[in-house]
């Protein structure tokens, strides 16, 4: 599955907040959105997954247009983990991972066998199969993160979108989950705040300031000292460890 968004502009009033955007992700990649804070790193991926509509540019999935899809037949192909999920009602978890099979199924068409299988399955990759009875609310932050992104494993997408997914998440859990993400097999395109995090996990990095894309490549092209301290304003060391894995120290 390849993601385009493509010329992406959108405002608020007379606020630009994204300026010509472009951002793709090929097959299989794990794409990295990083930025100061306001970047407009979550907005650019809400444009992507249909919450808010450019005002120019457009947004393909294997060169269709999304506006040319039903919201069904997008669902179908770009999985969604975000970084809030409320629900006004008293859901279980089991019922929260059972939403990623909706796309799947027939109105009214009831959950059968292999929905739960499917479910079951999702839960026991995230460590989260023993809360499938428990309300959904009643979990932490943290919990809750690795229910929806059971939910998006059970939507059996060829292609994720994450919202600063580690949000939330002890260290434990962060490279839980990415590794996760990563061994998954489907494109992903993530916004990200931690810059050891895109170092380790990411194919390719975009970097958003101020609404405009001011820099992309690997990993190890754009994570240099001089450009951390153009982007963040802070001093940096980039190093390598045992195994040849860069680390980011900040001084």
């Amino acid at each position: 599955m390849k993601i385009e968004a493509l010329g992406i502009q959108l405002s608020y009033g007379s606020k630009e907040i994204l300026k010509n955007v472009t951002v793709v992700a090929e097959d299989n990649q794990f794409v990295g959105i990083i930025g100061p804070n306001g970047s407009g790193k979550s907005t650019l991926l809400k444009c992507v997954y249909r919450v808010l509509k450019p005002g120019q540019g457009c947004v393909r999935l294997d060169g269709e247009n999304l506006n040319n899809m039903s919201v069904r037949s997008s669902a179908r192909k770009m999985a969604v983990v975000a970084q809030h999920n409320y629900y006004n009602f008293d859901f279980s978890v089991t019922e929260v991972v059972l939403m990623g099979r909706s796309p799947h199924k027939n109105m009214l068409e009831r959950d059968n066998a292999r929905d739960y299988e499917i479910v079951r399955e999702a839960l026991r990759i995230v460590g989260m199969e023993a809360f499938a009875g428990r309300n959904f609310s009643t979990l932490s932050g943290g919990e809750q993160q690795r229910v929806i992104l059971a939910r998006a494993l059970a939507q059996q997408t060829p292609s994720l979108i994450l919202d600063e997914p580690t949000n939330h998440l002890d260290i434990t859990h962060q490279l839980q989950l990415l590794k996760i993400v990563k061994g998954f097999r489907a494109t992903v395109l993530s916004a990200i705040h931690d810059l050891n995090i895109a170092a380790a996990f990411c194919d390719k990095i975009y970097v958003l300031k101020s609404g405009e894309i001011v820099g992309q490549g690997t990993p190890r092209q754009v994570l240099t000292p001089q450009f951390i301290r153009d982007i963040y304003q802070v001093e940096a060391e980039v190093t390598e460890d045992s195994r040849g894995q860069m680390h980011i120290l900040f001084l």
